[in-house]
């Protein structure tokens, strides 16, 4: 039997369906992923307006059904993020994080922890452009997975002093073991930061040379994690 149900949520993406409908995928807290359809958005005189835009945050009631495909009925606007919409750089930052979230969410399965991640990051975003707000945001969201690299020492043999990342082998290596790419002091002391709980002070740290190699890092990190490449990533670096 079908029911009602609201919730909250943050648009991932949207794409058409029909003539004037669109297909609207959201993460939410207790339901994690959501794909709703919002009849009638294409239109002029749609009441769903703008509402149900990409890095919007909803509060929304939606009608299940027997498919993971549900009814969006009503939407409230709780915060959409003007300054992100504004600027392509921030939009285009804003773009990652969502599309990472999009591949690993699941329909039916809370994500409270994932969906409250991802507000932060979009709320710390219209504050402030960091260099380091998506890579800390990808590493982070291994963390919650449980599958995020090491950084504290050589993956290999625990020595301290490493020199070297590599994805496959799932974090920092030493001179002994080196492979993949070389990471110098800054950066590894980057990676300590975001991953050691201090994730606030990378980023404020300005671009650099050192926060290059931070994002170079984690978009290979969670593009092993995912087996796939990330299309967003690719307009970060255009």
């Amino acid at each position: 039997m079908s029911r009602y149900h609201r919730t909250q949520g943050i648009v991932l993406r949207t794409y058409k369906l029909g003539e004037a409908d669109r297909i609207i995928v959201l993460l939410s807290p207790d339901r994690g992923m959501i794909r709703g359809v919002a009849k009638g958005i294409r239109k002029t005189k749609s009441k769903f307006g703008s509402r149900l835009e990409q890095t919007s945050h909803v509060a929304l009631q939606i009608h299940e059904g027997k498919s993971e495909l549900h009814l969006i009925t009503q939407v409230e606007t709780i915060d959409y993020f003007p300054k992100i919409r504004e600027d392509l750089n921030r939009l285009t930052k804003a773009a990652a994080m969502l599309e990472a979230v999009d591949q690993i969410a699941l329909p039916g399965e809370p994500a409270e922890d994932m969906h409250q991640m991802l507000l932060k990051a979009l709320q710390t975003l219209e504050q402030r452009s960091s260099p380091l707000i998506v890579p800390g945001f990808f590493l982070k969201l291994m963390t919650l997975e449980g599958s995020n690299p090491q950084v504290m020492h050589c993956v290999s043999c625990s020595e301290e002093n490493v020199v070297s990342y590599s994805a496959t082998e799932g974090g920092l290596l030493c001179h002994a073991h080196r492979k993949g790419i070389p990471v110098s002091k800054d950066a590894i002391l980057l990676l300590q930061n975001i991953l050691g709980g201090e994730l606030g002070k990378a980023l404020n740290t300005p671009e650099s040379n050192a926060t290059k190699e931070v994002e170079n890092i984690a978009t290979q990190a969670i593009e092993h994690f995912l087996e796939r490449r990330m299309r967003s990533t690719k307009m970060l670096n255009t």
